[in-house]
């Protein structure tokens, strides 16, 4: 079966983004290398991880035996998918960082872009 949306952005000649809006890699651009045999590689260019100081903290979070990332993220973000967001929020560059030391207070937040409110 097809992709209704997919034929549309075929016919108008658009491109369809490579990763959807939740992904951490949604809107990176792509790059070409040609192999010294002629071959074509794709590859995504590099994603910066901006400062964990660039998010809105909601709460915190003290970690506890046995916790996962893709719980986390499901309990506060409402998506196991959306654990990135929690790796970027905390400087974590693996999401096993995240769990790996009991008691550790991980920082809940809101997405990068996205400002707060005042709580004066």
């Amino acid at each position: 079966m097809t992709d209704p949306l997919q034929t549309m952005l075929q016919q108008t000649g658009r491109t369809p983004a490579p990763f959807p809006p939740t992904s951490r890699y949604y809107g990176l651009a792509t790059a070409r290398l040609e192999t010294a045999t002629g071959e074509p590689l794709v590859y995504l260019r590099r994603r910066l991880v901006p400062p964990p100081e660039r998010f809105f903290l909601l709460q915190e979070h003290a970690v506890t035996e046995g916790e996962r990332p893709d719980n986390m993220a499901n309990q506060y973000l409402g998506d196991p998918e959306q654990f990135w967001r929690l790796c970027d929020a905390n400087g974590a560059v693996q999401p096993n960082e995240l769990t790996a030391t009991v008691g550790r207070r991980l920082r809940i937040t809101l997405p990068e872009g996205i400002p707060g409110f005042n709580r004066a």
